[in-house]
């Protein structure tokens, strides 16, 4: 069986650095001696005697046995004749005497449950055509582009009406769909919950079964490649959850492998969880370290995938994670921290790096370890990003309040500030949030149901603003009322809903801005890329901060998309939503429709109470003027300017003032002026000023120059934002093919 398992292989592989693991371990096509069949290889180095078992042989351990490959714990077989689309077990005889039927670790395909077995499959020649996508990536740097990420169950996203296969969604279609949605949306990528499989749906596809086999829930390995392909054709990243902190005690799975702690560690208290009622990898075997990095790489050579978020960090970091004294053992010095994981991620981020291929890899780590985005050579981790829980807590107990009582919760939303740039993060709003009685995203708001709605708005436009690259759970972008229940689809007739609606569309404008101003996503890890105006003014509960692209000043502010444009692409989303996938067509998205790189800098002004402001007065940076981009309304149809004029205000020498709403959001787009700049005036052909109060408002700090208010009203839009947001509702993503279950 020349080509499987050299000396090299075996020797790599032993150490830990079988980069390409999955070409030789688990079941592949071949020919030996003429004829054509599978070879087979296994670790377990503490069995007696292994085999292969399958339907061609009755599922007879006797029949076909395995040869061990010297003392490497390998066992390796051919079966003549046997193809791709087999079901195939391992039968192991342990030390004890018994034999034992295991999946194959390695397998690339599963049976669909309450199956157990593996599938014999070949992943060779599949007809990729995202090379532009591919080469695009390799010149991104993932720290300075957009990353809004849309995290989504496949099995709960969208259900047909039909009984076959538990109504799954299947992985083409959830490609197609997922392309079309996230592209009308504005979403850069989709983050995909439990793809490797796993055998109990209520686990969400964390508890994994089969490492290098995508979930047969949606059909085939091949499948899911052609999802990724479609994506890809369509300008959306493809984001798995890995799952390297533990593994389901199920018995056709790695626990007690070959009939002893084989992938586990076997004294309980460094190899089970006792929260979670699973094993615990031993990262202190290379091979075990082996099998986990080999898997990580699998899904970006053979998947093509963008990154992995690697679940339940700190869990790997600790030994006393979730534990109680007496539960755990010290490293070797004396602490807590897992110094076999840590070397683990090193080693794995490290080659991740290395490939500068514009792949990524996340960290949901819920501690404040230190350097997990730092690179491995600089003495991290060597993640690119890590979730941000604590902006996460802080948000959404300050959003939980009611508002007449958020100004004795202020700093709540200004903390994360304090450490935004330790770490390379990204705000997430996950299914965590929204499940386990913790209430839906739009059932946390305080309030009635219209105040419910605005509190969410404005609790998005915050979140857009902030530094940071963004993440958001299925149906939290049209206010899902009732929490994420993985047995049904997410209720898209809500659509048909005002006010879901609205929700729905203000998201949707604030995910194509952000994609179209770099102030928003360039600088989210350099100091200059944010600044608070006014980060005290707890009395209102009212905060303002601006967003600079990277070297803001040392460009001359190239124009910002006009609204026009903006508000014409928001009616062709419209026109996605109802004809459905005119978007797609010649791999088109619409985020490619708006034109330009808008190199203008951002004035973010949120309002989170219900209280009006009728002049609020707002410190600005020397620039001519102001442009209102989008308020709590969405994309504003018409232009309107605001003077930046002379007087102090919020420690600076120049401020706009604006009529802002309770719940009010107001975003503006200006570019600052250098001292050799031309003297701050409107710009020629401003058609009307307006002029306003020059007291200064009531509590604000003294101003020593009046304000005035210059809006223009532009040529009349091609098409009116009011049209696109009175239009009858997502007919399309909520058509009569999803079906709608009770939760």
């Amino acid at each position: 069986m020349e080509g499987f398992l050299s000396e090299l292989d075996r020797y790599l592989f032993g150490n830990g650095r079988h980069y390409k693991i999955y070409e030789k371990m688990g079941a592949h096509p071949a020919c030996f001696e003429g004829q054509e069949g599978i070879h087979f290889a296994v670790w377990a180095p503490h069995a007696k005697r292994v085999s292969i078992v399958c339907d061609r042989n009755g599922w007879d351990p006797e029949r076909n046995p395995m040869l061990p490959l010297e003392s490497t714990g390998i066992y390796e077989g051919f079966y003549p004749g046997m193809g791709v689309g087999e079901l195939y077990k391992y039968a192991i005889l342990t030390e004890a005497g018994e034999w034992i039927f295991k999946a194959d670790p390695y397998a690339f395909a599963a049976e669909f449950r309450p199956g157990t077995a593996s599938i014999t499959a070949d992943l060779s020649d599949f007809p990729w055509a995202d090379g532009k996508w591919m080469e695009e990536r390799k010149k991104r740097n993932p720290e300075e582009s957009p990353l809004s990420v849309y995290e989504v169950h496949l099995g709960s996203w969208k259900r047909h009406n039909r009984p076959e296969n538990n109504g799954f969604i299947n992985y083409i279609e959830a490609g197609e769909q997922l392309a079309e949605y996230c592209n009308y949306m504005g979403y850069t990528h989709v983050e995909l919950m439990g793809i490797a499989e796993h055998p109990f749906d209520g686990s969400w596809g964390y508890q994994v079964t089969g490492y290098y086999a995508p979930t047969s829930r949606y059909g085939d390995p091949r499948q899911f490649m052609e999802m990724v392909n479609i994506l890809h054709q369509h300008g959306i990243g493809v984001i798995l959850d890995w799952v390297p902190a533990h593994f389901p005690k199920d018995a056709h799975g790695l626990a007690n492998f070959d009939g002893t702690a084989c992938y586990e560690h076997p004294d309980s208290r460094l190899g089970e969880h006792p929260d979670w009622g699973t094993k615990v990898f031993n990262y202190e075997k290379t091979e075990v370290q082996n099998f986990l990095i080999g898997n990580a790489l699998y899904w970006y050579d053979m998947y093509h995938i963008d990154g992995l978020r690697v679940d339940a960090v700190a869990s790997m970091l600790y030994l006393d994670y979730g534990r109680k004294d007496g539960e755990w053992l010290p490293n070797i010095y004396g602490g807590n921290g897992n110094l076999a994981a840590i070397e683990f991620f090193k080693h794995l981020n490290s080659i991740i790096r290395k490939r500068e291929d514009g792949t990524v890899i996340i960290a949901e780590e819920s501690t404040a370890w230190p350097d997990i985005t730092k690179s491995p050579d600089e003495g991290g981790l060597g993640f690119h990003f890590k979730w941000n829980m604590g902006w996460m807590h802080d948000f959404l107990s300050y959003m939980k309040e009611d508002p007449m009582y958020r100004n004795y919760h202020h700093n709540q939303l200004t903390f994360g500030m304090s450490y935004a740039y330790s770490e390379k993060f990204i705000l997430v709003l996950s299914h965590d949030e929204v499940v386990h009685l913790k209430r839906s995203m739009i059932e946390k708001m305080p309030g009635s149901r219209e105040q419910k709605f605005r509190n969410l708005k404005a609790a998005y436009f915050f979140m857009i603003g902030h530094a940071g690259k963004k993440l958001l759970f299925m149906g939290q972008d049209f206010g899902q009322y009732r929490e994420w229940n993985e047995d049904c689809s997410i209720d898209w007739h809500l659509l048909e809903e005002q006010e879901n609606r609205s929700l729905h569309s203000f998201l949707r404008d604030l995910l194509q801005l952000y994609k179209s101003y770099p102030a928003l996503y360039e600088a989210d890890y350099m100091y200059e890329g944010f600044s608070w105006v006014n980060a005290d003014d707890a009395s209102r509960s009212i905060y303002s901060f601006i967003r600079n692209p990277k070297n803001h000043l040392s460009h001359s502010g190239k124009p910002g998309v006009q609204n026009s444009a903006l508000a014409a692409v928001a009616t062709e989303g419209k026109d996605v939503l109802e004809n459905g996938n005119t978007a797609l067509e010649n791999g088109k998205s619409f985020s490619a429709k708006i034109p330009g790189e808008h190199r203008e800098s951002l004035l973010f002004v949120v309002n989170m109470t219900p209280v009006d402001h009728e002049e609020y007065w707002v410190g600005m940076p020397k620039a001519k003027e102001a442009r209102l981009i989008l308020t709590e309304e969405g994309l504003c149809k018409e232009e309107k300017y605001y003077p930046v004029v002379k007087g102090e205000c919020d420690g600076r020498d120049y401020h706009i003032a604006y009529p802002l709403k309770g719940f009010g959001c107001a975003l503006f787009a200006f570019t600052e002026e250098t001292e050799d700049s031309c003297a701050n005036a409107l710009s020629p052909g401003k058609e009307e000023k307006i002029q306003v109060s020059e007291e200064k408002p009531e509590g604000q700090q003294e101003k020593k120059e009046s304000s005035k208010v210059a809006e223009k009203t532009a040529k009349k839009p091609a098409e009116k934002l009011e049209e696109k947001k009175a239009e009858k509702p997502a007919e399309h993503f909520s058509e009569v093919r999803v079906r709608e279950e009770a939760g």
